[in-house]
């Protein structure tokens, strides 16, 4: 048996980040850039306004007071999107919408609340001419040609993972496709006799097989693209049929049958096929966890199996499969974010595994306090919607106590804390 770092180590030595290819730029959230990105525009494009207002020449408005607004004479008007003719002069003002091109001659722009522009409006008055309130200094509201992203300038790098705001970037510079990373393909096949698929009908004796949705959930979560095999019996000749169709994946999880029972064929699968890394690991729940490499056709596809119970194979993948497919998508980063909290449970650590307790975290005078999600049994699956984080207990810590502080990995920032 081993520890969960080693564990972990030999997963990730066993898989490489994927081939680069193109995506278009809103199917490439989540991926990581395969290549630099350089400008070949400036954004903006050219001086524009940051305002609603009119643009003028700061000489103009010197001495201008909101009971001695400075009379302007209105020559025009510019929305974004479009160019003017009209050249801003001295005593003159160019009425110019937010993101519009800066006319030539003007320096600034004061905005609508500077003007008289709403009380002339109220009076209907031609707005021929403006009063302007307050003096401005040169630049006021001008957003300069390139000050966002000059042309030739280098904006993303080579591993950058994608957000939102990247994608924007990308439009902005007016990409439509992205060289990225390839997402991984995994395989997902749950084993076992009991098991019977969703949307039929559930015989005594039988369990819906839901850690193959929750594990293919996870999957595409991370980033994965999942693909369900379905189930396989407790036989070597039913698990050895499904595993053909797992050719050409990336990485191959399986549920249940890495334990010590006897219809836990998994591990002799792996063993007639590939080879075993390892089975057991140092961690409560997940003890049962087997991982290889399985020769499947051509190819060498790696293998983790995980433990049947819905617990233990949902928090395995997080700490194994996940990181294996961050690497495969070429991110640089593995962890998930931690919090240090109060604990405001006991949790024994009778037999020196790490053990990963799910807990609800919230926020409280500054600090985080971390309770139990209810009852810890591996099979309780709903604990799981109940808590926000897993709780870290060392190898080497006997008991938290009431008031520890503790390390708490987040599976969930979105929920309320």
């Amino acid at each position: 048996m081993i520890s969960v770092k080693e564990a972990l180590e030999k997963v990730l030595s066993h898989v490489d980040v994927l081939e680069p290819g193109d995506e278009l730029i809103l199917d490439s959230l989540g991926q990581v850039l395969a290549d630099d990105i350089y400008s070949t525009i400036d954004i903006p494009g050219m001086d524009n306004t940051a305002m609603d207002g009119y643009a003028v020449q700061a000489e103009s408005t010197m001495g201008a007071t909101h009971s001695s607004p400075n009379i302007l004479r209105v020559t025009g008007e510019v929305a974004a999107g479009y160019l003017t003719k009209e050249e801003v002069m001295p005593g003159t003002a160019i009425r110019i919408m937010t993101g519009a091109p800066i006319p030539n001659g003007a320096d600034a722009v004061v905005q609508f609340e500077d003007t008289d522009e709403e009380i002339r409006k109220a009076q209907n008055q031609p707005l021929s001419e403006i009063g302007v309130f307050r003096e401005v200094e040169k630049g006021l509201n001008i957003r300069r040609a390139g000050e966002d992203i000059s042309s030739g300038s280098l904006v993303l790098t080579k591993g950058t993972l994608l957000r939102p705001q990247e994608i924007g970037v990308l439009a902005s510079l007016g990409r439509d496709v992205v060289t990225v990373f390839r997402r991984p393909v995994v395989a997902i096949l749950s084993t076992g006799d009991e098991l019977v698929d969703v949307g039929k009908p559930l015989p005594p004796g039988k369990i819906y097989s839901s850690n193959s949705y929750s594990l293919a959930a996870q999957v595409a979560r991370y980033g994965g693209i999942p693909k369900r095999l379905g189930i396989a019996r407790d036989s070597i000749q039913s698990l050895e049929e499904k595993l053909k169709e797992a050719r050409e994946a990336d990485l191959l999880i399986t549920s249940a049958g890495v334990s010590v029972g006897d219809y836990d064929v998994v591990k002799d699968v792996l063993a007639k096929q590939g080879e075993v890394t390892f089975w057991a690991v140092r961690m409560k729940p997940g003890k049962p966890l087997a991982f290889g490499v399985l020769r499947l056709g051509k190819r060498a596809v790696p293998h983790l199996g995980l433990p049947g119970n819905p617990v233990s194979s949902m928090i395995t993948f997080e700490q194994f499969a996940r990181p294996a497919i961050f690497k495969m998508l070429g991110r640089r980063s593995f962890d998930k974010p931690t919090v240090h909290a109060r604990s405001e449970s006991h949790i024994k650590n009778k037999d020196g595994r790490r053990i990963f307790a799910r807990v609800k975290v919230r926020e409280e005078d500054g600090g985080y306090i971390a309770r139990l999600a209810g009852p810890q049994g591996s099979g309780i699956l709903t604990s799981m919607t109940l808590a926000n984080g897993l709780l870290i207990v060392p190898e080497d810590v006997p008991a938290v106590q009431v008031g520890d502080n503790v390390v708490v990995q987040m599976l969930d920032w979105e929920q309320e804390i």
